[in-house]
């Protein structure tokens, strides 16, 4: 049972409830917040996943286009070395020569260039276009090195047909294993933009063709000027040239975008690709859906956190009023004192205590003398103000916490004194006619000494009880009203046959008299 409890006690609280409205807000904001970085995360792995697919299909068709390319210039080297080429006509050798160099895409002219430079076999017929190549950087590589195989050139100019291209190009031994020319193919850098443009790479992304070198071949979309740049040295190429493959993201060296870039080696070949996705596209859906649902969460954090506070306001309003509600049915509505409910409460705890061995306990019951004819004559409100003074002049009479001071009737008050014993209650009661009789209230005429009180006094014994203590102190008061009022009567024994004394207040002090004390007393005036 004391769990319910608890637990409803708890959720009662005004701060269990701002707790709670705290608390949901976080988590509400921690889950968001995962499932943000989840979906970031997920953005990120789609932009790999694309990326990697897309520069596997661009990796292989260029790959495949250069290995025609290098077989067709093989199948002129083989074929120069055939029996019978060299005394065969000019024309009939030419088709020897290039009888396989038409499957691939975008090649521009096949030439054969002897040690000087100069063309003499030309595959798009005889006799050979004029033109000597020596200057050019391929040219000097191949005469330079016998074992350099397949070359692939820095973007170049052609010189027939004006257009941008690289030239793929193989060297030509002589007989005695000296440089004899080479054989060369140029492929224009147009197929790369058709290759490339069939991409979807975002506004800001691209993709980019280099050399092992660093020499971008080629970029799309097209920048001219960053064609035949080198970007050896730089951060990213470094990174691009130390693995076959993999992921990197990185600034731009010309435009200063951020990219995610995935390389990547095409084939054998002297060639790097990659693909480069901005970053900021990448997360630019992902902003918008964070934008959304942080803009719900925290519209839906407001409204909680709103509403807990003001539950947590009502809660609190309506504690503060149940325990004002509570301090009224406990306390008298006219002079502020405990009233005859929590006295009773009181007395009972009192006696409670009391019986488990603890110190004296008395108790003094005051009753204003002739209230009736402040009535009568001043009328009601006078007779309030009397009786509110007398509360105030009760209350300055004690000063521990634990007495009570209430009214339990019309003009008549109780002083529950714990701890107390006879001679304490008897200087409480001087103190009391002393603060009463300076008591005067100006707006009805009545003055210091025209108000007094009698007190009936009695204290606890161990063979009685609650009832039998207010009783004792009941039957004091009665006395005391009967021997002549204005003064302090106290019970001091419980039996028919007991002693009880009148204390006067003042300077005539009547002499001891024997009563009876009783239960119960009649209406004192």
């Amino acid at each position: 049972m004391g769990s319910p409890r608890r637990l409803a006690s708890w959720l009662r609280s005004a701060r269990t409830w701002i707790l709670l409205g705290i608390l949901a807000p976080i988590g509400m904001v921690a889950v968001s917040a995962v499932m943000l970085v989840e979906m970031r995360w997920d953005a990120w792995e789609r932009a790999e996943q694309t990326s990697r697919n897309l520069l596997q299909v661009v990796e292989r068709d260029i790959a495949r286009n250069v290995e025609i390319i290098d077989l067709s210039l093989q199948a002129v080297i083989d074929n120069l070395k055939a029996p019978g080429a060299a005394e065969a006509s000019p024309e009939l050798r030419q088709l020897i020569l290039f009888d396989r160099a038409a499957s691939a895409k975008d090649l521009g002219v096949m030439l054969v260039l002897d040690e000087n430079g100069d063309s003499v076999i030309d595959a798009a017929g005889w006799p050979a276009r004029r033109l000597n190549n020596a200057d050019r950087a391929y040219f000097q590589a191949h005469k330079a090195d016998p074992n350099l195989g397949l070359h692939i050139s820095q973007p170049l100019v052609s010189r027939l047909g004006g257009n941008s291209i690289v030239v793929l190009s193989r060297r030509i031994d002589k007989p005695d294993g000296s440089f004899g020319g080479l054989v060369l193919a140029s492929l224009s850098l147009s197929y790369f933009d058709r290759l490339f443009a069939r991409l979807e790479l975002g506004r800001l992304g691209a993709i980019n063709l280099y050399r092992r070198d660093g020499t971008r071949i080629t970029r799309y979309p097209a920048v001219a000027a960053n064609i035949g740049a080198n970007i050896a040295g730089s951060t990213n190429f470094e990174l691009f040239a130390g693995a076959r493959s993999g992921r990197v993201v990185g600034t731009a060296v010309r435009d200063g975008v951020e990219r995610l870039y995935t390389f990547t080696q095409v084939g054998d070949l002297p060639l790097i690709l990659n693909v480069a996705l901005a970053t900021r596209e990448i997360e630019a859906e992902w902003r918008v859906r964070a934008l959304v649902i942080g803009a719900v969460v925290l519209v839906l954090c407001g409204l909680t956190i709103g509403l807990s506070l003001l539950f947590g306001r009502e809660l609190r309003r309506r504690a503060a009023v149940e325990a004002e509600l509570a301090r009224l049915s406990r306390t008298d509505a006219l002079t502020g004192l405990a009233n005859r409910r929590r006295f009773e409460d009181a007395l009972s705890q009192a006696f409670e205590r009391f019986g488990s061995g603890s110190d004296p306990l008395s108790l003094l019951i005051v009753d204003a003398d002739h209230f009736k004819r402040y009535n009568d004559r001043y009328g009601h409100a006078v007779g309030d103000a009397v009786l509110k003074a007398l509360a105030g002049a009760l209350a300055a009479s004690v000063h521990r916490p634990d007495d009570l001071v209430a009214r339990v009737g019309g003009e008549e008050f109780a002083l529950l004194l714990p701890g107390t014993g006879a001679e304490g209650a008897a200087r409480i009661a001087d103190r009391i006619h002393a603060e009463v009789a300076a008591l005067a209230v100006g707006a009805a005429g009545i003055g210091a000494g025209a108000v007094t009180v009698s007190i009936g006094l009695a204290t606890a014994q161990s063979e009685g009880g609650a009832s039998d203590l207010y009783g004792r102190a009941d039957a004091a008061l009665y006395e005391a009203k009967a021997t002549g009022r204005n003064r302090t009567c106290r019970a001091l024994s419980a039996g028919p046959d007991g002693d009880r004394g009148a204390i006067g207040h003042g300077p005539n002090r009547p002499r001891l008299r024997l009563a009876e004390p009783a239960s119960a007393s009649p209406r004192r005036l």
